[in-house]
């Protein structure tokens, strides 16, 4: 193995952690235990294919694999209550931030997202990735950017809202 193919790739595994899981040192591990399991798993890359696309798919079956523990512990709440909608009377800028409403996307569709929104990657080649059918990252991904459609759109005021909003200035 050369040392070179993975340091070449270890900036955009970095960024793609970072992304999702939304915390520097839990992207941090992430990348690290990736690049401990490709190499013990060397042997199973198949040269003159895509080291990258490899790399992430290991990247995200440790991650999958780290919230399916970490759910099964009973310390812990369901993966369903990290997935809220934002607060409508939080500040604009909160609800305004992307890394933060990537981070509400459910896992599989925060993947996705990732994958094919960020790193560029085709429907098929995200597929690959994430050992999913390719309608399977379609429908993901229609619904991730929905999902982050809604949580990026400022609410609409209503006509009575905006006249409340003026005489409360005066």
């Amino acid at each position: 193995m050369a040392v070179e193919q993975l340091l070449a790739h270890i900036p955009a595994l970095r960024r793609y952690a970072r992304l999702l899981t939304g915390d520097a040192t839990q992207a941090d591990d992430l990348v690290q235990d990736t690049l401990e399991r490709a190499c013990r798993k060397w042997s199973l890359w198949r040269p003159g294919t895509a080291l990258r696309p490899w790399l992430l798919s290991i990247m995200h079956n440790l991650h999958v694999n780290l919230l399916r523990d970490w759910h099964l512990d009973d310390g812990h709440a369901t993966l369903d209550d990290l997935h809220e909608l934002p607060d409508p009377a939080a500040p604009a800028g909160e609800r305004l931030d992307l890394e933060r409403a990537l981070a509400a996307l459910p896992p599989g569709q925060r993947a996705v997202m990732l994958l094919v929104a960020v790193e560029e990657y085709t429907y098929a080649e995200a597929a690959g990735i994430l050992d999913l059918p390719i309608g399977t990252v379609m429908s993901r991904l229609h619904r991730g950017r929905e999902a982050l459609r809604l949580r990026l759109t400022p609410p609409v005021r209503s006509g009575a809202q905006i006249v409340n909003l003026a005489r409360m200035k005066r």
